[in-house]
């Protein structure tokens, strides 16, 4: 019973919520299916990820943030994308960036490849966890500095959102 309530801290349920979020935003509808295989995969990838279940809690403003900023991108980088598509010139400079980001833990670099992946246009293509550098494909080379300092934006209201215990003996500013 103790290793359960460990895994259900308000923390995990929420980054959980994000991903299965994310899943079925990926796959486009909420169903009953999506649901459970996006709660399977979100609780695969926290096993895997590790770290301290019962470290840190929610914040509800800036976890509030994210999802705007997230939901707003999604909305207007589809209407981006469907403008690419539907015009006969094309008006891409693909590229791969690198953003490097302050992460605090592994379930902020999750929660943040997740928010950009399932954005249209941008695609994480490789993460460096030690570093929190993030390589991302990108469809207007042109936007790369707005695109950098969004991402790095993302990262930190993630960060506060799903804030990390300090490390023992660690004194937090």
């Amino acid at each position: 019973m103790n290793a359960l309530r460990s895994l259900l801290t308000p923390r995990r349920l929420a980054t959980l919520v994000l991903l299965v979020g994310a899943w079925c935003a990926l796959w486009g509808t909420v169903s009953v299916a999506n649901v459970l295989s996006g709660l399977a995969i979100a609780v695969g990838a926290l096993l895997v990820a590790g770290g301290d279940a019962g470290a840190g809690s929610v914040r509800v403003v800036p976890l509030a943030q994210f999802i705007w900023l997230v939901v707003v991108d999604l909305v207007t980088s589809t209407f981006r994308v469907a403008w690419e598509i539907l015009t006969p010139t094309d008006y891409t400079d693909e590229a791969i960036i690198a953003v490097d980001t302050q992460i605090e833990a592994r379930h902020h670099l999750l929660l943040l490849v997740v928010a950009i992946t399932v954005t249209p246009g941008t695609a994480v293509v490789d993460t460096d966890p030690d570093t929190g550098r993030l390589y991302l494909h990108v469809l207007h080379a042109e936007d790369s500095g707005e695109i950098i300092a969004h991402v790095q934006r993302l990262a930190e209201l993630g960060c506060r959102a799903l804030p990390v215990a300090p490390a023992a003996g660690e004194v937090s500013s």
